[in-house]
């Protein structure tokens, strides 16, 4: 544990250095973190060991107040700062969730040449972090993922409004189709990335699974896109799935209440606390597979009030779930 404050300590006051562009003052960061200044040095020592450019000067005043000189990746050109930079390279963790999409390579050489423009000392330093902040990505696709030619065709199709063939592998069938499309925009949602587009022969906004494209070509002509084109990506779902939205009421046990009311699972919910400490939770969404298999989660903990015709369905799914157990010898 105090391995772990003292790598946070070193961080917080590298970005406080790079914050101030008049310098701080060794005193005014031992109050701020509540150390002694012999501590505030001994970590400034450490942070111009690992390579970080720190050096003191003296105000108006006399007072030695110390700088980081944010500059000192330069041939890089971007325009960030020193801690800026340092906060994306320490986000390549973060962006390993999206692994094994047709920009992990791209990430990847962009990652290099940061690296590249660091010391060995200072990427020593900075790895340490990581130590005490981690990112567990989520599920991914398994298997084949979509090629960059498909996805770069996907991607110009959607910026310059051109209809597009495609071929498509359907898990429900087994077979694959060709469908003409209008692409309205790529979406990149619980570890897969998928494809939002109109489709003529239906009428309708269908949402396909880019991995399961096996080729794309782009036609002609163009398109005029719908007035929901520019709306968020599965607005209406806790999934990958689009559809019209209904108001629904959850009611959790106390047990479970503290963990529903943490967290924000969709922008409609609305919670209302009851005297037993259980609570209702009410959200606008679409009916799907990712909201009933979101309730079924919960257990025995989670009642759906309303609509009618959900609870039937959640009740149905629990009833073949506990036939199934049962009839195990």
């Amino acid at each position: 544990m105090p391995r772990n404050q003292e790598v946070i300590r070193q961080w917080q006051l590298l970005h406080a250095l790079d914050a101030s562009r008049h310098g701080v003052a060794i005193e005014a960061m031992a109050r701020e973190l509540g150390v002694t200044t012999r501590t505030i040095r001994r970590d400034l020592a450490a942070l111009q060991e690992a390579g970080f450019p720190l050096y003191d000067v003296k105000d108006d005043e006399g007072r030695v107040r110390w700088r980081l000189e944010s500059h000192a990746l330069d041939e890089l050109q971007t325009g960030f700062t020193l801690g800026e930079l340092c906060a994306l390279y320490l986000s390549r963790h973060l962006l390993e969730s999206v692994a094994g999409t047709p920009f992990q390579r791209d990430l990847g050489v962009a990652f290099e040449r940061l690296e590249r423009a660091m010391s060995p000392r200072m990427r020593q330093f900075l790895d340490r972090l990581p130590t005490v902040l981690a990112a567990k990505p989520g599920p991914g696709v398994r298997g084949a993922t979509a090629t960059s030619d498909v996805v770069s065709r996907l991607l110009e199709a959607t910026l310059h409004r051109r209809a597009a063939t495609m071929r498509y592998h359907s898990v429900s069938s087994g077979a694959e189709k060709d469908y003409l499309v209008h692409p309205q925009r790529l979406a990149f949602a619980q570890g897969g990335l998928y494809l939002l587009a109109f489709v003529p022969a239906y009428g309708a906004v269908r949402t396909f699974a880019a991995d399961r494209i096996r080729s794309v070509s782009l036609e002609k002509q163009t398109f005029t896109p719908g007035p929901d084109a520019d709306s968020d990506a599965f607005a209406n779902s806790l999934g990958v799935n689009t559809g019209p939205a209904e108001e629904l009421e959850i009611r959790f046990e106390p047990r479970v209440a503290p963990y529903v009311r943490a967290r924000v699972w969709h922008p409609s919910q609305q919670v209302r606390d009851e005297p037993d400490g259980g609570l209702r939770l009410s959200l606008t969404v679409c009916h799907d597979w990712a909201l009933r298999s979101w309730i079924l989660s919960w257990g025995p903990f989670a009642e759906v009030l309303s609509p009618a015709h959900l609870a039937a369905d959640v009740a149905a799914d629990l009833a073949q779930a506990g036939a199934r157990y049962r009839a195990q010898p």
